[in-house]
């Protein structure tokens, strides 16, 4: 494979061969539409398998779709959704979250690694409380795993979110866009990383770690799950030719493809760390986790590294301290790639 310089995200990635087989292979003859074909139908068994619980699946398009269809089948047009500061439904989803929840207000709460905490969301109660229906009633968390900073929450740390999210009859929400890279770095069962530490409904992705399109609502509480269906509908995103939608995540989950793909982009993100570690004059926002580095480099080797045609983002804003930027890989980011950057940072140090 010829090396590639794009580290900007895994959504630059191509689609799995396994996952375009299953497209193939489901693209022939008749078959049902809106959702009553096999494929559809096989989901649900299989994702409800996957998780060791029953539960209701609805695959769409997109991750924003996913996350702002989710929001408002459980928050009421007046309430409030609690998140981070940096959370993907709040800084990068144009107002999707709030436009379906039909008015719902989004507020985040500071970190520097993209967590919340439990002080956080009481604090929050304990101030709609005390301001009444002058502000909007506490409606749900929701948290992002991993984080947009790279952080992955530990099980004791969703457990403990969402203890405090129900002692006041909040439900949570994950945002897992990145889901499977989480799971790769924390080493245990689907369910023992959502349901079991009480998650009510996820945003699922699987477009960023291979899929072509393809994202889903997972209900473990299906009773919130309601007439979720023509929500989907009103939005848009039921697909007639839902078979093609379907089959994605079949094959995502089948044999584990979808941990392989994540344990193998963080593997190439720990490289590129340690690599990186290596050269004097680099230094790291955190550790990290799963398949996000943010790291601080002087200003001239960014400049350089752009000049070779590296792709990547710079992130926030200006530092004393150098030039903070985000690497990404991918379950399709090779070593030589890894080898690659890690080269030019040592030439532009060199220098």
């Amino acid at each position: 494979m010829s090396v590639t310089r794009v580290f900007t995200s895994d959504n630059s990635s191509p689609v799995s061969e396994a996952i375009l087989a299953a497209i193939n292979a489901a693209n022939s003859g008749m078959a049902p539409s809106y959702g009553l074909d096999d494929h559809t139908v096989q989901l649900e068994r299989v994702a409800s398998e996957l998780f060791e619980t029953d539960l209701k699946i609805f695959p769409v398009v997109t991750g924003t779709a996913a996350n702002a269809l989710a929001l408002s089948q459980i928050v009421p047009p007046y309430g409030a959704i609690y998140c981070h500061d940096a959370a993907h439904i709040m800084v990068d989803e144009a107002g999707a979250p709030e436009f379906f929840a039909g008015g719902a207000k989004l507020i985040g709460f500071p970190s520097l690694d993209g967590k919340i905490s439990p002080p956080q969301i009481q604090e929050a109660v304990d101030y709609a409380r005390e301001m009444g229906v002058h502000h909007v009633l506490p409606g749900a968390v929701s948290v992002s795993q991993t984080t947009e900073w790279g952080a992955v929450y530990s099980l004791g740390e969703i457990g403990s979110l969402c203890d405090m999210a129900h002692q006041h009859g909040l439900p949570v929400h994950m945002d897992g866009a990145r889901f499977a890279n989480a799971l790769a770095h924390l080493g245990c069962s689907p369910a023992d990383a959502t349901w079991r530490q009480g998650v009510d409904v996820m945003s699922l992705g699987a477009t960023k770690n291979g899929a072509l399109c393809a994202e889903a609502v997972i209900f473990f509480n299906t009773v919130l799950a309601g007439d979720f269906e023509r929500r989907v509908k009103r939005a848009g995103h039921l697909w007639s030719k839902s078979r093609f939608l379907s089959v994605q995540l079949v094959a995502y989950f089948a044999g584990g493809l979808w941990l392989t793909h994540a344990r193998h982009a963080n593997a190439m993100a720990a490289a590129l760390a340690h690599g990186l570690a290596a050269i004097r004059g680099v230094s790291f926002l955190r550790p990290p986790e799963a398949n996000e580095i943010f790291v601080i480099l002087p200003e001239p080797w960014v400049k350089t590294l752009e000049a070779e045609e590296f792709h990547f983002y710079r992130w926030g804003r200006a530092r004393s301290d150098g030039t903070l930027i985000r690497l990404v890989t991918s379950f399709a980011t090779q070593p030589e790639d890894v080898e690659d950057l890690l080269a030019a940072v040592e030439r532009a140090a060199a220098r």
